[in-house]
């Protein structure tokens, strides 16, 4: 689906960093902060069906990647803003009757996220902010490990993929009149079901993380 023009975008951007010269955003500026992003499960796991083992949970451990957000003011005080990173690996540990295995199983994600923005005092020194959206994530390099594979006899794990809602806050303080510091918090849904030895089993677990960011940015 398309949503703009590359073209108009183009031009937009050019416009945003000839009329640049504070770090302050106003409609039509585009934000980029560049910092660690932490992931932290607030994880709840389903058990194990069929119960190849009975009570088997999961939990999945918290990570930290390269983080990016862009945003676009639209207006004086409402934006968009994207949350991208490198990919985050998390490792699956065994709960419940499980509880004790270690590592069982690993992943990697991607934790697209969109939100609408909307900042309290955009052109001040200190601009605190609120937004809610929609995150889509992809996991990829499913394998398991430990018990999972040496005991139990098994040998692949595929997460599915994940839409949901996305709250955010975050924090922006000037350095410089180009240069801020930032931090943002977000809250995402994310649901997914592990499906094992190609659909014998299955697991379903609310990951639901915090994402804890800190970043510098730069306002063009």
């Amino acid at each position: 689906m398309r949503m703009f023009d590359g073209r108009g975008l183009g031009v937009g951007l050019i416009m945003a960093v000839a009329c640049s010269g504070a770090a302050w955003a106003a409609p039509g500026d585009l934000t980029v902060r560049v910092g660690a992003a932490h992931v932290a499960p607030n994880d709840d796991s389903g058990q194990l069906n069929p119960p190849i083992v009975a009570g088997a949970e999961v939990e999945v451990d918290s990570s930290t990647s390269l983080g990016l957000t862009v945003g676009y003011m639209l207006g004086e005080k409402l934006g968009i803003g994207l949350l991208a990173a490198w990919p985050f690996e998390h490792d699956i540990k065994g709960a419940g009757a499980l509880a004790g295995a270690g590592t069982i199983a690993k992943t990697k994600h991607l934790p697209p996220t969109v939100t609408l923005q909307y900042h309290f005092a955009p052109e001040a020194s200190v601009r605190p902010f609120v937004g809610a959206g929609i995150n889509y994530t992809k996991f990829f390099s499913e394998k398991t490990e430990g018990a999972l594979r040496d005991d139990l006899d098994v040998q692949d794990i595929s997460l599915d993929d994940s839409w949901g809602w996305a709250l955010e806050a975050g924090i922006d303080v000037d350095v410089t009149p180009d240069w801020f510091l930032s931090g943002q918090i977000f809250y995402i849904d994310i649901d997914t079901t592990a499906e094992l030895a190609g659909g014998a089993a299955s697991i379903d677990v609310d990951i639901n993380p915090w994402v804890f960011m800190a970043s510098v940015g730069r306002t063009f």
